[in-house]
Protein backbone atom coordinates (compact mmCIF):
# COMPACT_ATOMS: atom_id res chain seq x y z
CA UNK A 1 0.00 0.00 0.00
CA UNK A 2 1.34 3.51 -0.62
CA UNK A 3 0.55 6.48 0.91
CA UNK A 4 0.73 9.98 -0.17
CA UNK A 5 0.49 12.62 3.35
CA UNK A 6 -0.42 16.06 2.14
CA UNK A 7 0.61 18.59 5.02
CA UNK A 8 1.60 22.46 4.16
CA UNK A 9 5.01 22.44 6.26
CA UNK A 10 7.60 19.60 6.91
CA UNK A 11 8.62 20.07 10.29
CA UNK A 12 7.20 23.50 11.53
CA UNK A 13 4.13 23.21 13.74
CA UNK A 14 2.34 20.45 15.24
CA UNK A 15 0.68 19.34 12.28
CA UNK A 16 3.44 19.02 10.68
CA UNK A 17 5.69 17.19 13.29
CA UNK A 18 2.37 14.72 14.03
CA UNK A 19 2.38 14.22 9.96
CA UNK A 20 6.30 13.58 9.59
CA UNK A 21 5.84 10.70 12.82
CA UNK A 22 2.79 9.26 11.18
CA UNK A 23 5.23 9.11 8.22
CA UNK A 24 7.75 7.01 9.86
CA UNK A 25 5.40 5.48 11.95
CA UNK A 26 3.66 3.44 8.78
CA UNK A 27 6.88 3.50 7.00
CA UNK A 28 7.96 1.33 10.39
CA UNK A 29 5.54 -0.53 9.92
CA UNK A 30 5.07 -2.08 6.43
CA UNK A 31 3.38 0.75 4.61
CA UNK A 32 5.36 3.07 1.86
CA UNK A 33 3.96 6.36 2.91
CA UNK A 34 5.94 9.70 1.09
CA UNK A 35 5.10 13.28 2.58
CA UNK A 36 3.91 16.20 0.03
CA UNK A 37 4.88 19.44 1.48
CA UNK A 38 4.91 23.23 0.62
CA UNK A 39 7.50 23.68 2.71
CA UNK A 40 10.48 21.15 2.70
CA UNK A 41 12.72 22.06 4.94
CA UNK A 42 15.25 18.48 5.05
CA UNK A 43 17.01 16.90 2.79
CA UNK A 44 14.82 13.72 3.68
CA UNK A 45 14.06 11.05 0.45
CA UNK A 46 10.56 10.40 1.50
CA UNK A 47 9.24 14.16 1.59
CA UNK A 48 8.75 15.70 -1.49
CA UNK A 49 8.86 19.46 -1.98
CA UNK A 50 6.11 21.42 -4.29
CA UNK A 51 7.77 22.91 -7.57
CA UNK A 52 6.84 26.61 -8.55
CA UNK A 53 8.07 28.88 -5.81
CA UNK A 54 6.41 32.10 -6.82
CA UNK A 55 3.42 30.10 -7.80
CA UNK A 56 2.91 28.83 -4.21
CA UNK A 57 3.62 32.89 -2.55
CA UNK A 58 1.21 34.16 -4.41
CA UNK A 59 -1.46 31.57 -3.46
CA UNK A 60 -0.37 32.31 0.42
CA UNK A 61 -0.30 35.99 -0.62
CA UNK A 62 -3.23 36.62 -2.49
CA UNK A 63 -5.56 34.29 0.51
CA UNK A 64 -4.23 36.60 3.13
CA UNK A 65 -5.02 40.10 1.18
CA UNK A 66 -8.68 38.62 0.78
CA UNK A 67 -8.76 37.86 3.84
CA UNK A 68 -7.26 41.34 5.26
CA UNK A 69 -9.63 43.35 2.85
CA UNK A 70 -12.85 41.34 4.83
CA UNK A 71 -11.03 42.21 8.03
CA UNK A 72 -11.39 45.78 7.07
CA UNK A 73 -7.57 46.34 6.76
CA UNK A 74 -6.93 44.92 10.29
CA UNK A 75 -4.03 42.83 11.19
CA UNK A 76 -5.29 40.98 14.48
CA UNK A 77 -7.40 38.20 13.41
CA UNK A 78 -5.58 37.89 9.80
CA UNK A 79 -4.20 34.28 10.34
CA UNK A 80 -6.97 32.81 12.14
CA UNK A 81 -8.96 32.52 9.42
CA UNK A 82 -8.31 30.43 6.32
CA UNK A 83 -10.39 30.54 3.17
CA UNK A 84 -8.56 28.63 0.97
CA UNK A 85 -9.31 30.45 -2.01
CA UNK A 86 -5.71 29.84 -3.84
CA UNK A 87 -3.05 26.61 -3.72
CA UNK A 88 -1.56 23.86 -6.33
CA UNK A 89 -3.03 21.46 -7.74
CA UNK A 90 -1.14 17.68 -7.08
CA UNK A 91 -3.27 15.67 -8.98
CA UNK A 92 -1.06 15.44 -11.57
CA UNK A 93 1.73 15.21 -9.39
CA UNK A 94 3.75 11.43 -9.50
CA UNK A 95 3.16 11.01 -6.41
CA UNK A 96 -0.12 11.20 -5.94
CA UNK A 97 -0.99 9.25 -9.39
CA UNK A 98 1.33 6.42 -7.76
CA UNK A 99 -0.63 6.47 -4.40
CA UNK A 100 -3.49 4.43 -3.05
CA UNK A 101 -4.34 6.53 -0.31
CA UNK A 102 -4.38 10.23 0.10
CA UNK A 103 -3.98 11.41 3.24
CA UNK A 104 -4.72 15.29 3.97
CA UNK A 105 -3.05 16.95 7.19
CA UNK A 106 -3.06 20.83 7.74
CA UNK A 107 -3.17 22.18 4.29
CA UNK A 108 -4.09 25.78 4.79
CA UNK A 109 -1.93 28.74 3.72
CA UNK A 110 -2.02 28.28 0.52
CA UNK A 111 -1.44 25.02 0.02
CA UNK A 112 -4.24 23.51 -1.03
CA UNK A 113 -7.45 25.32 -2.26
CA UNK A 114 -11.03 24.30 -2.28
CA UNK A 115 -11.16 23.67 -5.58
CA UNK A 116 -7.70 21.91 -5.70
CA UNK A 117 -9.18 19.34 -2.72
CA UNK A 118 -12.66 18.85 -4.66
CA UNK A 119 -10.34 18.06 -7.53
CA UNK A 120 -8.60 15.51 -5.16
CA UNK A 121 -12.10 13.69 -4.42
CA UNK A 122 -13.27 14.02 -7.91
CA UNK A 123 -10.24 11.50 -8.79
CA UNK A 124 -11.87 8.62 -7.32
CA UNK A 125 -8.72 8.01 -5.08
CA UNK A 126 -9.52 7.06 -1.43
CA UNK A 127 -9.45 10.27 0.80
CA UNK A 128 -8.02 10.34 5.07
CA UNK A 129 -8.54 13.74 6.55
CA UNK A 130 -6.38 14.41 9.74
CA UNK A 131 -8.18 17.31 11.44
CA UNK A 132 -5.42 19.08 13.81
CA UNK A 133 -8.44 21.69 14.26
CA UNK A 134 -11.81 22.18 13.65
CA UNK A 135 -11.09 24.39 9.86
CA UNK A 136 -12.09 21.28 8.22
CA UNK A 137 -15.77 21.58 9.83
CA UNK A 138 -16.01 24.69 9.94
CA UNK A 139 -16.14 27.52 7.32
CA UNK A 140 -13.09 29.82 7.99
CA UNK A 141 -11.64 29.03 11.53
CA UNK A 142 -9.48 26.51 13.27
CA UNK A 143 -10.84 27.26 16.78
CA UNK A 144 -14.56 27.89 17.31
CA UNK A 145 -13.99 29.99 19.93
CA UNK A 146 -17.35 29.04 22.04
CA UNK A 147 -19.68 29.74 18.08
CA UNK A 148 -21.55 27.13 17.92
CA UNK A 149 -22.75 28.62 14.25
CA UNK A 150 -20.49 25.14 12.22
CA UNK A 151 -23.55 22.98 13.61
CA UNK A 152 -25.86 24.22 11.36
CA UNK A 153 -24.42 26.94 9.15
CA UNK A 154 -20.97 29.36 9.30
CA UNK A 155 -22.65 32.83 8.43
CA UNK A 156 -22.46 36.46 10.97
CA UNK A 157 -18.55 34.91 11.73
CA UNK A 158 -17.56 36.77 15.17
CA UNK A 159 -14.27 36.77 13.87
CA UNK A 160 -15.30 39.31 10.87
CA UNK A 161 -16.38 42.90 11.36
CA UNK A 162 -19.86 43.83 10.57
CA UNK A 163 -21.05 40.44 9.73
CA UNK A 164 -24.06 39.45 7.97
CA UNK A 165 -25.58 36.09 6.87
CA UNK A 166 -23.96 36.81 3.69
CA UNK A 167 -20.75 37.37 5.49
CA UNK A 168 -17.29 35.63 3.36
CA UNK A 169 -17.84 32.64 6.30
CA UNK A 170 -21.35 32.28 4.86
CA UNK A 171 -19.77 31.79 0.97
CA UNK A 172 -16.94 29.41 2.21
CA UNK A 173 -19.25 27.74 3.55
CA UNK A 174 -21.44 27.27 0.85
CA UNK A 175 -18.25 26.40 -1.24
CA UNK A 176 -17.62 23.55 1.29
CA UNK A 177 -20.47 21.99 0.74
CA UNK A 178 -20.63 22.01 -2.52
CA UNK A 179 -16.74 20.49 -2.76
CA UNK A 180 -18.18 17.31 -0.04
CA UNK A 181 -21.50 17.41 -1.82
CA UNK A 182 -21.66 13.29 -3.12
CA UNK A 183 -18.10 12.71 -1.98
CA UNK A 184 -16.61 9.77 1.26
CA UNK A 185 -14.32 11.36 3.48
CA UNK A 186 -12.82 9.18 6.36
CA UNK A 187 -12.30 12.30 8.78
CA UNK A 188 -10.15 11.47 11.62
CA UNK A 189 -9.65 13.91 14.73
CA UNK A 190 -6.30 13.51 16.73
CA UNK A 191 -8.36 13.79 19.79
CA UNK A 192 -12.19 12.18 21.13
CA UNK A 193 -12.64 15.93 21.99
CA UNK A 194 -12.43 17.26 18.62
CA UNK A 195 -14.25 14.25 17.05
CA UNK A 196 -17.31 14.61 18.83
CA UNK A 197 -17.07 18.95 17.72
CA UNK A 198 -16.31 17.35 14.15
CA UNK A 199 -19.83 15.25 14.47
CA UNK A 200 -21.58 17.72 15.29
CA UNK A 201 -20.76 19.89 12.56
CA UNK A 202 -23.42 20.19 9.56
CA UNK A 203 -20.62 20.29 7.16
CA UNK A 204 -19.38 16.56 7.82
CA UNK A 205 -22.37 14.98 8.57
CA UNK A 206 -22.79 11.86 6.82
CA UNK A 207 -19.51 12.03 6.51
CA UNK A 208 -17.05 9.07 8.54
CA UNK A 209 -15.41 10.74 11.82
CA UNK A 210 -13.05 8.59 14.05
CA UNK A 211 -10.57 9.56 16.83
CA UNK A 212 -7.44 8.18 16.21
CA UNK A 213 -4.12 10.03 18.39
CA UNK A 214 -1.10 11.11 16.85
CA UNK A 215 1.96 8.42 16.91
CA UNK A 216 5.60 9.50 18.92
CA UNK A 217 8.63 7.79 19.01
CA UNK A 218 9.05 5.99 22.16
CA UNK A 219 12.76 5.69 21.10
CA UNK A 220 13.45 9.68 20.80
CA UNK A 221 11.43 10.93 23.76
CA UNK A 222 12.36 8.79 26.32
CA UNK A 223 13.48 9.19 29.97
CA UNK A 224 17.12 9.91 30.76
CA UNK A 225 19.49 11.42 33.45
CA UNK A 226 18.07 14.57 34.33
CA UNK A 227 21.00 16.37 35.54
CA UNK A 228 23.22 15.00 32.12
CA UNK A 229 19.99 16.72 30.36
CA UNK A 230 20.41 19.81 32.56
CA UNK A 231 23.79 20.24 31.70
CA UNK A 232 23.23 20.28 27.89
CA UNK A 233 20.59 22.46 28.17
CA UNK A 234 22.18 24.91 30.12
CA UNK A 235 19.55 24.74 33.55
CA UNK A 236 20.40 24.83 36.93
CA UNK A 237 21.21 21.25 38.08
CA UNK A 238 20.01 22.23 41.91
CA UNK A 239 16.91 23.66 40.61
CA UNK A 240 13.03 22.30 40.54
CA UNK A 241 12.36 23.43 36.40
CA UNK A 242 9.06 24.15 35.47
CA UNK A 243 8.96 23.75 31.74
CA UNK A 244 6.13 25.74 29.18
CA UNK A 245 6.81 25.23 25.62
CA UNK A 246 4.99 26.63 22.33
CA UNK A 247 5.81 27.11 19.22
CA UNK A 248 4.88 31.06 19.68
CA UNK A 249 5.03 31.43 23.41
CA UNK A 250 3.09 35.11 23.12
CA UNK A 251 -0.48 33.37 21.26
CA UNK A 252 -3.06 34.19 23.66
CA UNK A 253 -4.94 31.30 23.15
CA UNK A 254 -1.85 29.32 24.65
CA UNK A 255 -2.71 30.68 27.74
CA UNK A 256 0.52 32.25 28.86
CA UNK A 257 -1.73 35.10 31.26
CA UNK A 258 -2.92 32.37 33.03
CA UNK A 259 1.01 30.65 33.84
CA UNK A 260 1.90 34.25 34.62
CA UNK A 261 -0.93 34.26 37.81
CA UNK A 262 -0.36 30.86 38.84
CA UNK A 263 3.17 31.86 39.11
CA UNK A 264 2.74 34.51 40.83
CA UNK A 265 0.78 32.74 43.00
CA UNK A 266 3.16 30.27 43.68
CA UNK A 267 5.65 32.42 44.81
CA UNK A 268 3.40 34.64 46.98
CA UNK A 269 2.04 32.21 48.75
CA UNK A 270 5.84 29.54 49.31
CA UNK A 271 8.77 31.42 50.04
CA UNK A 272 10.88 28.57 49.45
CA UNK A 273 10.30 28.14 45.57
CA UNK A 274 11.78 31.91 44.79
CA UNK A 275 15.37 30.14 45.96
CA UNK A 276 14.51 26.46 44.51
CA UNK A 277 12.27 26.73 41.56
CA UNK A 278 13.23 28.26 37.57
CA UNK A 279 11.02 28.73 35.14
CA UNK A 280 12.34 27.33 31.25
CA UNK A 281 10.51 28.79 28.03
CA UNK A 282 11.35 27.04 24.83
CA UNK A 283 9.52 28.46 21.80
CA UNK A 284 9.59 32.08 19.73
CA UNK A 285 9.37 34.96 21.47
CA UNK A 286 10.01 33.50 24.96
CA UNK A 287 12.62 36.24 26.27
CA UNK A 288 9.04 39.01 26.28
CA UNK A 289 8.11 36.84 28.88
CA UNK A 290 10.94 37.06 31.50
CA UNK A 291 9.92 40.61 32.91
CA UNK A 292 6.28 39.14 33.27
CA UNK A 293 7.40 35.82 35.30
CA UNK A 294 7.46 35.82 39.57
CA UNK A 295 10.27 32.99 39.11
CA UNK A 296 13.64 33.54 37.85
CA UNK A 297 13.33 32.22 34.23
CA UNK A 298 15.28 30.81 31.52
CA UNK A 299 14.53 31.77 27.71
CA UNK A 300 15.63 29.21 25.70
CA UNK A 301 13.71 30.79 22.52
CA UNK A 302 13.27 28.43 19.52
CA UNK A 303 14.84 25.42 19.13
CA UNK A 304 14.72 23.19 15.91
CA UNK A 305 17.64 20.00 16.92
CA UNK A 306 14.96 17.10 17.95
CA UNK A 307 17.66 15.74 20.67
CA UNK A 308 18.42 19.27 22.25
CA UNK A 309 14.57 19.47 22.56
CA UNK A 310 14.78 16.12 24.31
CA UNK A 311 16.89 17.36 26.07
CA UNK A 312 14.79 20.27 27.31
CA UNK A 313 11.87 18.08 28.49
CA UNK A 314 14.08 15.43 30.55
CA UNK A 315 15.72 18.33 32.20
CA UNK A 316 12.18 19.73 33.50
CA UNK A 317 10.14 18.37 36.49
CA UNK A 318 6.83 19.33 35.74
CA UNK A 319 5.47 20.57 32.12
CA UNK A 320 2.87 23.23 32.50
CA UNK A 321 0.57 23.84 29.74
CA UNK A 322 -2.34 26.71 30.35
CA UNK A 323 -3.70 26.56 26.79
CA UNK A 324 -7.44 27.84 26.07
CA UNK A 325 -8.06 25.85 23.16
CA UNK A 326 -6.22 22.72 22.22
CA UNK A 327 -6.57 19.44 20.38
CA UNK A 328 -3.79 16.86 21.45
CA UNK A 329 -0.80 18.40 21.96
CA UNK A 330 2.36 16.81 20.84
CA UNK A 331 3.62 19.02 24.15
CA UNK A 332 2.50 17.06 26.35
CA UNK A 333 2.65 13.76 24.76
CA UNK A 334 6.66 14.39 24.03
CA UNK A 335 7.32 15.80 27.97
CA UNK A 336 5.31 12.22 29.10
CA UNK A 337 7.20 9.86 26.86
CA UNK A 338 10.33 11.87 28.65
CA UNK A 339 8.83 10.91 32.32
CA UNK A 340 7.54 14.56 33.17
CA UNK A 341 4.27 15.03 34.63
CA UNK A 342 2.28 17.34 32.92
CA UNK A 343 -0.35 20.06 34.41
CA UNK A 344 -2.85 21.67 31.90
CA UNK A 345 -6.39 23.03 31.79
CA UNK A 346 -9.41 20.53 31.46
CA UNK A 347 -10.34 21.64 27.72
CA UNK A 348 -10.25 19.79 24.01
CA UNK A 349 -8.24 16.60 24.46
CA UNK A 350 -6.18 17.81 27.43
CA UNK A 351 -7.94 15.53 30.13
CA UNK A 352 -7.42 12.58 27.82
CA UNK A 353 -3.59 12.71 28.01
CA UNK A 354 -3.12 13.47 31.22
CA UNK A 355 -4.93 11.54 33.81
CA UNK A 356 -5.91 13.43 36.85
CA UNK A 357 -3.30 12.45 39.96
CA UNK A 358 -2.61 9.58 37.98
CA UNK A 359 0.33 11.37 35.75
CA UNK A 360 -0.22 14.75 36.85
CA UNK A 361 -2.90 17.07 37.07
CA UNK A 362 -6.33 18.34 35.46
CA UNK A 363 -6.87 22.16 36.52
CA UNK A 364 -10.28 23.91 36.15
CA UNK A 365 -10.81 25.88 32.83
CA UNK A 366 -9.04 29.66 33.55
CA UNK A 367 -8.84 28.71 37.46
CA UNK A 368 -5.12 30.29 37.42
CA UNK A 369 -5.38 29.16 41.52
CA UNK A 370 -5.86 25.67 40.45
CA UNK A 371 -2.99 25.44 37.94
CA UNK A 372 -0.84 27.31 40.80
CA UNK A 373 -2.04 24.06 42.77
CA UNK A 374 -1.43 21.41 40.45
CA UNK A 375 1.98 22.20 39.76
CA UNK A 376 2.83 22.53 44.02
CA UNK A 377 0.92 19.18 44.49
CA UNK A 378 3.23 17.49 41.27
CA UNK A 379 6.83 19.09 42.98
CA UNK A 380 6.08 18.93 46.79
CA UNK A 381 3.29 16.89 47.63
CA UNK A 382 2.84 13.96 44.89
CA UNK A 383 4.57 10.68 44.65
CA UNK A 384 6.81 12.10 42.17
CA UNK A 385 7.89 8.26 40.95
CA UNK A 386 4.94 6.95 40.66
CA UNK A 387 3.63 9.81 38.08
CA UNK A 388 6.44 9.44 35.88
CA UNK A 389 6.46 6.02 35.68
CA UNK A 390 2.56 6.34 34.79
CA UNK A 391 3.02 8.99 32.27
CA UNK A 392 5.75 6.88 30.10
CA UNK A 393 3.27 3.92 30.45
CA UNK A 394 0.48 5.83 29.19
CA UNK A 395 2.42 7.25 26.12
CA UNK A 396 3.78 3.64 25.55
CA UNK A 397 0.19 2.28 25.77
CA UNK A 398 -1.86 4.71 23.69
CA UNK A 399 0.77 7.06 21.62
CA UNK A 400 3.36 4.14 20.16
CA UNK A 401 4.03 4.16 16.55
CA UNK A 402 2.88 0.41 16.73
CA UNK A 403 -0.69 1.13 17.65
CA UNK A 404 -1.10 4.36 16.12
CA UNK A 405 0.27 2.40 12.89
CA UNK A 406 -1.88 -0.43 13.17
CA UNK A 407 -4.93 1.82 13.61
CA UNK A 408 -4.15 4.07 10.25
CA UNK A 409 -3.67 1.04 8.06
CA UNK A 410 -7.20 -0.34 8.86
CA UNK A 411 -8.31 2.93 8.49
CA UNK A 412 -6.73 3.07 4.71
CA UNK A 413 -7.78 -0.52 4.24
CA UNK A 414 -11.75 0.77 5.04
CA UNK A 415 -11.41 4.13 2.83
CA UNK A 416 -10.01 1.42 0.15
CA UNK A 417 -12.34 -1.22 0.04
CA UNK A 418 -15.04 1.17 -0.06
CA UNK A 419 -13.91 2.58 -3.05
CA UNK A 420 -13.91 -0.50 -4.81
CA UNK A 421 -17.59 -1.21 -3.32
CA UNK A 422 -18.76 1.64 -4.90
CA UNK A 423 -17.30 1.08 -8.27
Amino acid sequence: MRVLIVNTSERTGGAAVAAHRLMDALNNHGVKAKMLVRDKETDSLTVVGLRGKWRQQWSFLWERFVIFLHLHFKRRRLFEIDIANAGTDITQLREFREADVIHLHWVNQGMLSLGGIGKILRSGKPVVWTMHDLWPATAICHYARGCKNYKTACGNCPLLPGGGANDLASRVWRRKQRMLDGHSVSFVACSQWLCGEARASALLRGQNVKSIPNAIDTHVYRPADKRQARQAVGLPVDKRVILFVSQRVTDERKGMDFLVEAVSRLAAQYADMQQSSVIAILGGHSEELTERLSLPVHALGYVSDEQQIVNVYRAADVFVTPSLEDNLPNTIMEAMACGVPCVGFRVGGIPEEIDHQKNGYVAQYRDAADLARGIRWVLCEADYDTLSRNAVTKVAHSYSQQSVALRYTELYNEAIAQKHYKL
